[in-house]
């Protein structure tokens, strides 16, 4: 998507106008990737992670990752294959009044299953307290931590993290 502009990081609505970023509708049917890549850069192993083939970068290496949402089964392979951290996983009705994200995190320590946290925007803005429900540092992962955590359906598309401990 060429000549996106952005202030900092990019808002809600131009991400929606980028080929990764999934219609609202579908994520609250299932578990989907949400790919908030805005750079035009050579990269791609989002789609060499994907084993569904659900996201593509094809020619030129370029090319802004499209999500094909039908695909998207929310593994969240991709998650900890972005060397710049702009995957995550959504799901909207993880249990009652309470969605779920899983993220990467890369710093020291991780957090504790079962830990309550600040989760933040992309802005790094506190937006709600959400629980850690699981920390996969599964060999898949490559020494990427993915954290899983619920909070409240109300901050669905605005949580993308949490703030460090």
């Amino acid at each position: 998507m060429k000549g996106l502009k952005i202030d900092g990081a990019p808002s809600i609505d131009e991400l929606r106008g980028t080929p990764g970023y999934p219609g609202i509708e579908r994520a609250r049917k299932r578990s989907i990737a949400f790919i908030e890549c805005i750079e035009e850069i050579p990269c791609n192993p989002c789609e060499t992670a994907c084993l569904r083939g659900a996201i593509k970068v094809g020619r030129p290496i370029t090319n802004l990752p499209q999500l094909d949402e039908d695909k998207c089964t929310g593994c969240a392979l991709c998650v900890a294959a972005c060397p710049g951290l702009a995957i995550y996983v959504k799901t909207y009705d993880y249990r009652e009044g309470m969605s779920l994200i899983k993220f990467p995190y890369e710093y020291l320590p991780l957090p504790e299953e079962g830990r309550e946290v600040e989760l933040a925007d992309r802005y790094g803005n506190t937006l709600c307290k959400g629980k850690v429900i699981k920390v996969d540092v599964s060999a898949k992962n490559n020494r990427t931590a993915i954290v899983w955590a619920e909070y409240p359906q109300e901050y669905f598309e605005d949580v993308v993290t949490m703030i460090r401990l």
